[in-house]
């Protein structure tokens, strides 16, 4: 925002340094820590370093002389309040009436591109929820499906370009379990609705009467040997009930605001994996064990060279020559730099568990000679519980299903819409209460860090006070309330004639601070760093309304506070769309 005045100063410096012969060199500047104003400070003991050339002096003295006699030089600056040299470095200080109105009608013109970065022309990847077909979609689902969506909405608004993938279990033991079972017992049924939960009613049946009679075991293989040999009524009877549980899956992400570019199958790389097998073979870096009645497997640790036991082996085709998740997610691999060869980075995430997992996948790739094996990162994220240690476990039937929660949670949102919103319209208060609802069941799960276990609590998720999503959508909401009192007409830009109060700085300050935090959250591939600026933003807001009248202040006051307002709406609104979270008119 000051960046025609920061480049007057840079020249300035360069230009200080030629008049008194001092080496030239590249100026950083960093943020100073907010303390009720703002501010950006270089150093200069690089440049003091260098002034020495050969002969050794004292680099701390010089830089402070160099920052004295700089801050000197420079005088007054436009755009800068302040300009002090301390201990080597300079620090300047900007207007706090400039940065005031600068950062509001940056935040006006942008629009709902506030705090997105430049195009950065890297192509990556985010792999995520990875549901299995024929089960039910359950609660366990959802940490990996809200991660995945909210990374890849922080990488996309850092400026890269992103390709959502998802990669759902479509066969294997589990499947011929349900094919067998609907076969035999529900040939010619179909669902009506409830998709997923009607899959998942199947699947547990299937599990109880295999559990009453081992004996079925031998009807599963046949099933199992049909599937192999490629019969075609198990084939027709896979491909549609497979649609069945993809059309319920689509259900769950549209109401949940997920969305993916591109769908891979774990069916699709069973050949395409056995291929890289036998390739890995004739590279010598897999071990054929099956004449001993063993498997192929790579000795990791012993290729590597490894005396301490790290990557320790991996199996990667069993003795059975039947293929396993490592077999695939070696061809998985394969196939995504295939199809986007300007991939930088494919993040997976999947939860910790499979941590050692993709660690040998990765490292057999990199000794297979993939240049690209170095590109692909394993985002684990910790499981979530529910009150009570409530066991999600499809096999048993006991799952707490997604569409259950959502209902749980629009329900008991609806109950305080009710209060708030009584003159609403029925159908309009549901519509609120389900935002709401969804926003609970989605923030608790990304404001922790990612490898800490989640114990979802209805009290703390439905908090209208505090650190949750019902209190951001209502700070907007109170936003937008005053904003609809003048008809949306906002002011035109005017820059604060008067000493601004400490919660309006505040408020500012966070606002500022979208475009660094995106950043930053896209770096460290942190979620929580949007939660936490999204609550900030709310706070900062709800502490500007109670103590900063709007639509009674006289002008020019009131002119400013709503432009001030509408920023914090769009900043909230911004900071919501990206943890997929509705930014509701009213609650």
């Amino acid at each position: 925002m000051f960046e025609v005045e920061q480049k007057h100063v840079e020249d300035l410096i360069h230009q200080y340094c030629q008049e008194n012969d001092l080496p030239d060199v590249e100026i950083k500047w960093s943020w100073i820590p907010f303390n009720g104003q703002w501010g950006i400070s270089t150093s200069f003991f690089q440049l003091a370093s260098r002034s020495f050339g050969t002969v050794k002096g004292n680099v701390g003295q010089k830089a402070k002389e160099i920052a004295q006699n700089v801050a000197g030089y420079l005088g007054q600056v436009p755009g800068f309040e302040k300009i002090e040299a301390v201990n080597g470095y300079l620090n300047l200080y900007f207007s706090t009436a400039d940065y005031f109105q600068r950062v509001v009608d940056k935040v006006l013109a942008e629009g709902t591109e506030y705090g997105k970065g430049a195009r950065t022309n890297r192509q990556l990847m985010v792999e995520f929820s990875h549901p299995n077909t024929h089960k039910a979609f359950h609660v366990g689902h959802l940490r990996s499906a809200f991660l995945g969506d909210v990374l890849a909405r922080i990488l996309e608004a850092a400026g890269n370009d992103v390709v959502r993938v998802n990669y759902p279990g479509d066969i294997g033991l589990h499947v011929i379990k349900w094919l067998w079972n609907y076969l035999k017992y529900h040939k010619g049924e179909k669902p009506e609705k409830d998709i997923t939960r009607w899959m998942g009613n199947l699947y547990a049946e299937a599990v109880k009467r295999l559990d009453q009679d081992p004996e079925l075991e031998k009807e599963i293989r046949e099933v199992y040997t049909r599937w192999d040999q490629r019969d075609p009524e198990v084939v027709k009877c896979w491909e549609e009930t497979r649609q069945w549980s993809l059309d319920g899956f689509k259900e769950m992400y549209d109401l949940l605001d997920i969305r993916f570019d591109r769908y891979y199958f774990n069916s699709m790389f069973e050949k395409p994996g056995k291929e890289m097998v036998e390739e890995l073979l004739k590279k010598g870096i897999a071990t054929d064990e099956r004449a001993e009645g063993g498997a192929v497997i790579v000795k990791l640790d012993e290729k590597l060279g490894l005396k301490e036991e790290k990557y320790r082996v991996m199996v990667v085709l069993r003795s059975d020559n039947t293929a396993l998740y490592a077999t695939e997610d070696l061809a998985l691999a394969k196939r995504k730099f295939t199809d986007y060869p300007n991939l930088e980075k494919a993040y997976y995430v999947v939860d910790v568990r499979q941590s050692l997992h993709f660690q040998q996948v990765f490292k057999t790739l990199e000794l297979a000679g993939y240049e690209w094996a170095s590109h692909c990162q394993h985002v684990p994220y910790e499981l979530v519980n529910l009150p009570g240690n409530v066991v999600m476990a499809s096999r048993e039937g006991t799952v707490v299903l997604l569409e259950d929660l959502i209902r749980e949670a629009t329900s008991r949102a609806l109950e305080v819409v009710k209060i708030k919103n009584a003159d609403l319209p029925e159908e309009k208060q549901l519509d609120i209460a389900r935002a709401v609802g969804i926003g609970a069941i989605k923030f608790p799960m990304l404001s922790r860090e990612s490898n800490k276990i989640v114990t979802f609590d209805w009290q703390s998720a439905l908090d209208f006070n505090g650190q949750a999503a019902p209190y951001i959508q209502y700070a907007y909401v109170r936003a937008n309330s005053i904003l609809r009192k003048v008809n949306q007409e906002i002011p035109a830009s005017l820059k604060p004639s008067i000493e601004l109060t400490a919660e309006e700085v505040a408020l500012v300050d966070w606002i500022s601070r979208m475009p660094e935090e995106i950043q930053k959250a896209a770096r460290d591939l942190k979620p929580l760093v949007i939660t936490n600026l999204a609550y900030e933003l709310a706070r900062a807001f709800n502490d500007f309304y109670t103590q900063c009248p709007v639509l009674a202040a006289e002008e020019p006051v009131r002119s400013m506070r709503l432009r001030l307002v509408a920023a914090a709406r769009q900043a909230i609104c911004n900071s919501l769309v990206l943890l997929g979270i509705t930014a509701p008119q009213a609650m």
